[in-house]
């Protein structure tokens, strides 16, 4: 029930429709009771059995309310029916109509209003999760699956709304019409309300106690959910590898590996569920059983008790059972809401280690360095850098080159405050970055990775990403910089153009021209360009190179090279080995000192 209470919160800015829902439901519980009580008069005439009243009623107080309006009825139905018997029938079929129509008509305001409340904590939920998951560091999705949060923002969501927001609907009107139920029976006969109260909460344990198990169902099941929506993902952004590498019956097993366990926890889960509507059911078949028995022999054998009001209590004795019923399966459903509000809610509980401080400053500008001072960082257990010094001063640039894991990307990833480093700091014109935030930190960095990372949608706004409100012109003028504008004017709607999911309708060359157009276009004073040139063929590779080129002008730039040939102008070259700096120098120093970076690059040229 804590899951419940936490997703209530966000009911908290929709509760005008919680209120007109609650009053909208206790008018559809009243005339729900009533209308039932209006079959009186109708089977009254029908067997001849219409009190006689001699006189109009007059209005006494609200203690006598309902032997005024029972009078009244039999007053108005009686005079009626001595002239025109089947005006009399008439009159008390149009008082059940009116009675139906009104119980009807506010239960469907009642499910109007809550529309609005159930999709307004939908919307907010799924709200609040993106901007969860956008907020967390890196870090956090390095050990989960893409596939879980997508199960966790979809499918979790939804059983959320099958499960705890469908309870909202019954929470008020099902209660309600019981209680106005129960009211009107034990105004009819004490005797029959007690026999019949007496089984509602017998009926409520026994079917609560079958319930306790479906969450453990439940969160197998999203689990599983989870596991193939993974499966389907990987597959997908893998496909040309699995083809080629005929690995089609592997990932196939894998897959139906998942959803045959999927289909064992939903088979345990569903027919455990369903056996609440039968039992539920049965057992209230029992009941009105009893009732009839018990109230026939009242009405039959001692004669405490007339057939026409005997009628008119099963009626609502049945009015009773279909809300326990439903009543009954939202205990079901608490069981599985809770699973999948257990996973939302670990994804919006979850605590962010980089969020920033709160007295965190905003830097406007750079104008001096970037200094890594001593940084020791490790992913979990394993050592990535160790006593990581290097000053990056305005206007150089400074390549990064060692083999694969020496901890290049690391570095980058630290000055973007992807990670926070556990040892050392690193500074921005003397100030720790960790005292900045992150937005105005990453206003001043842009990034080029070895992946170009493009969006499905236009070549003009995945340009856009780097200055939302660039003009036009501002736009071609970053494309023609990164020797781009000339192929997007060729596509078929030019800037226009969709680029298809994660750029595939382009060659890789042209996907990498757009990721430094995207950079230029933002004009950032700190440039980190991540082997941004090793994935590319010659003739792309020199058009990049050119491009990168004009990106770096009066830019301080941070290089990983992967190809050596393209850091030759740097300022400073860096090597790296398992984390440390092992050699510095221009290109020349140190091809002449003869060092290990003089191997790396005679490894490459052979």
């Amino acid at each position: 029930m804590n899951y419940f209470k936490k997703i209530l919160l966000f009911a908290l800015p929709y509760k005008r429709f919680a209120f007109l829902n609650i009053f909208f439901n206790a008018l559809y519980a009243l005339f729900s009771a009533l209308s039932f009580v209006a079959l009186i008069p109708m089977l009254n005439v029908l067997f001849e059995k219409t009190p006689t009243v001699d006189k109009e009623p007059i209005y006494t107080g609200i203690l006598n309310l309902k032997s005024y309006i029972t009078d009244t009825i039999n007053f108005r139905v009686g005079s009626t029916l001595e002239e025109n018997p089947l005006g009399a029938l008439s009159l008390a079929i149009a008082l059940i109509l009116v009675l139906f129509f009104l119980k009807n008509f506010f239960n469907y305001l009642a499910m109007f209003f809550i529309t609005f409340l159930r999709n307004g904590i939908l919307k907010d939920l799924r709200n609040s999760m993106y901007v969860k998951i956008l907020g967390q560091p890196v870090s956090y999705f390095t050990e989960k699956k893409k596939g879980d949060t997508l199960a966790r923002i979809t499918s979790d969501v939804l059983e959320i709304q099958h499960s705890f927001l469908s309870i909202m609907e019954l929470i008020v009107r099902e209660p309600l019409t019981i209680i106005f139920t129960l009211t009107v029976m034990f105004s009819m006969n004490v005797k029959l309300s007690i026999f019949v109260l007496t089984f509602i909460p017998i009926s409520g344990f026994i079917i609560s106690s079958i319930g306790k198990s479906l969450k453990k169902y439940s969160q197998n099941i999203q689990k599983e959910l989870g596991e193939f929506l993974s499966i389907v993902e990987e597959s997908l952004g893998g496909l040309n590898i699995i083809k080629a590498f005929s690995a089609e019956g592997k990932f196939t097993s894998k897959f139906f590996e998942s959803t045959s366990k999927f289909f064992s926890f939903s088979n345990k889960l569903l027919n455990r569920q369903n056996l609440a509507s039968p039992l539920s059911e049965f057992m209230g078949i029992g009941v009105i059983g009893g009732l009839l028995w018990f109230g026939g022999s009242m009405v039959m054998v001692d004669k405490t008790l007339d057939g026409t009001t005997f009628i008119v209590f099963i009626t609502l004795a049945y009015n009773i059972l279909t809300p326990a019923k439903a009543i009954s399966k939202a205990s079901y459903a608490v069981k599985k809401g809770n699973a999948a509000a257990e996973r939302v809610l670990e994804i919006l509980e979850a605590p962010n280690e980089l969020v920033d401080h709160p007295e965190a400053k905003n830097i406007e500008g750079f104008n001096t360095a970037v200094e890594f001072k001593e940084i020791d960082f490790k992913y979990e257990k394993n050592p990535v850098l160790k006593e990581f010094s290097l000053n990056l001063k305005k206007g150089q640039t400074i390549a990064l080159v060692g083999q694969s894991g020496s901890g290049k990307t690391t570095v980058a990833n630290l000055l973007n405050r992807f990670y926070d480093v556990q040892q050392g700091t690193i500074c921005i014109d003397g100030m720790d970055i960790k005292e900045l935030t992150a937005q105005s930190l990453r206003k001043l960095i842009g990034v080029v990775t070895q992946d170009s990372i493009l969006f499905n949608d236009s070549v003009i706004n995945n340009l856009l990403i780097g200055k939302a409100n660039a003009t036009e012109e501002e736009v071609i003028k970053a494309a023609k910089i990164a020797n781009a504008h000339e192929f997007i004017v060729t596509l078929p709607f030019g800037y226009q153009t969709n680029i298809g999911d994660q750029g595939n309708k382009l060659s890789g060359g042209q996907k990498q021209r757009l990721s430094i157009a995207r950079a230029v276009l933002k004009n950032p004073p700190i440039m980190v360009l991540d082997e941004a040139t090793s994935a590319l063929d010659t003739e792309s590779e020199k058009l990049v190179q050119e491009a990168l080129e004009n990106l770096m002008t009066n830019r301080t730039s941070l290089v990983i090279a992967h190809r050596l040939s393209t850091i030759q102008k740097a300022d400073q070259i860096v090597v790296m080995q398992d984390g440390r700096i092992i050699e510095m120098g221009t290109h020349a120093e140190l091809i002449k000192n003869k060092s290990t970076y003089k191997k790396l690059v005679e490894m490459q040229s052979l």
